[in-house]
């Protein structure tokens, strides 16, 4: 089963802003994401928010990038909602 990832207006403009090594980072866990499914254990610092949230680290050291993505299983699709440093993450 495949997942339908898309980007809230804020985490789009997130994501562009992103160092061009931290998007490619970003990609992989979205193609990730997209194919295996909105749990991923195997990035570093997963963990599950509350709800429907998830979060992980794309990039550790200073300073250090996260995602963070919500899931809405009756419609197949993930929503990520902030891509950047951890300091101003919403968790």
């Amino acid at each position: 089963m495949t997942w339908k990832v898309t980007f809230t207006r804020k985490g789009a403009k997130q994501a562009k802003k992103l160092p061009k090594e931290v998007r490619q980072r970003l990609v992989r866990l979205l193609t990730e994401l997209e194919t295996i499914g909105p749990v991923r254990g195997n990035w570093k610092n997963y963990s599950k928010l509350e709800g429907n949230k998830h979060h992980c680290h794309i990039k550790s050291g200073k300073p250090t990038y996260v995602v963070c993505w919500e899931v809405y299983k009756s419609e197949i699709k993930i929503e990520v909602y902030y891509a950047g440093s951890h300091e101003k993450a919403p968790y």
